[in-house]
């Protein structure tokens, strides 16, 4: 059986870790530039299947994320009719190339982010958010941390709770529909109860340990190395290549009332920018995959050690 290793990326400091995050899900967010979104997608894909697996990766956006992309794709052009190339007719009027397109885009771009926050919830954990803003924001920092923990946890206790609903004949598939609803409101009102009373109970912890008290100490785990300024340059330095095209014009996006894509075709400062913004959203996978050559190098050394007879292993023996 293959040993699951550590993501390296995991192991960097919070402050590098979060600063990737809010730079590659902001310039999602807001650039409607194709090639921009594919190497995001393809690099959100990557990091996901590297923390949780592909198969399911692969499951919950084939089963959750897909069929809500598809909505918002066609919600798009059905009630919005800007562009010049007109397809056909709807009672709503008149569905246009541009609008499509468009609609594409945004659902890619809502796609997309709900990836990149499924990797942000696996590596930026409550202790790491805790101990960027805890002394900046307390209390938001401990009820966005709070939110943050308890949005995984609501899924396992929901099975908790339908589990033990099912054992007395009392869950959403026992009975007519007006029971089958009566039932799905007392599963629901048992998990909110749940959910304030741990809550409050954090929020009493917290403030019994003196969270949030001016001169506060506080232990922490994580320290600024070498490491981590060295990958904090070099993601710097690939945000200012990205940030040189957008002022050049390469991230320039328009769909109303033509098409207009900046980049395209390919020039010689377009594949620069473009290589530079994939190597900024598969940086983690990069990271990770070098960790792991180096971990398997250190393995093999390790055993051939191993193998070698005593003679050359312990020096005090050879005398």
């Amino acid at each position: 059986m293959k040993e699951k290793r550590g993501d390296a990326f995991s192991d960097c400091h919070p402050a590098v870790n979060f600063f990737w995050f809010a730079a590659v899900i902001l310039i999602t967010m807001l650039n409607s530039h194709p090639v921009f979104l594919g190497i995001s997608f393809l690099g959100a894909f990557c990091y996901a299947s590297r923390l949780q697996g592909w198969q399911r990766v692969l499951k919950f956006n084939l089963l959750a994320t897909l069929p809500a992309m598809i909505i918002v794709a066609f919600i798009n052009p059905a009630f919005n009719h800007y562009g010049v190339t007109m397809l056909f007719y709807l009672k709503t009027g008149p569905v246009t190339l541009e609008a499509i397109v468009y609609g594409l885009v945004l659902a890619s771009m809502l796609f997309i982010s709900i990836l990149w926050f499924s990797c942000y919830n696996k590596v930026m954990t409550t202790d790491k958010f805790v101990y960027l803003f805890g002394r900046v924001i307390p209390a938001l920092s401990l009820v966005l941390s709070m939110v943050f923990r308890f949005v995984p946890r609501f899924g396992q206790q929901l099975t908790v709770i339908r589990n033990g609903q099912k054992a007395i004949g009392r869950d959403v598939k026992n009975g007519n529909i007006f029971k089958k609803m009566r039932h799905g409101i007392t599963i629901f009102s048992v998990l909110v109860t749940w959910a304030l009373e741990n809550a409050i109970d954090t929020s009493d912890s917290m403030r019994a340990r003196g969270y949030g008290l001016k001169g506060r100490s506080a232990f922490a785990i994580f320290r600024f190395d070498n490491r981590d300024g060295i990958v904090t340059g070099t993601l710097l330095a690939l945000m200012g290549v990205y940030f040189g095209g957008m002022v050049a014009g390469i991230s320039f996006a328009q769909y109303d009332p033509q098409i207009k894509i900046g980049g395209l075709p390919l020039t010689p400062l377009s594949v620069i920018i473009y290589v530079a913004w994939a190597g900024f959203c598969f940086f983690p996978v990069i990271l990770g995959v070098l960790e792991d050559r180096r971990f398997e190098k250190l393995k093999k050394m390790a055993d051939m050690e191993r193998r070698l007879p005593w003679y050359l292993t312990d020096p005090k023996k050879m005398m």
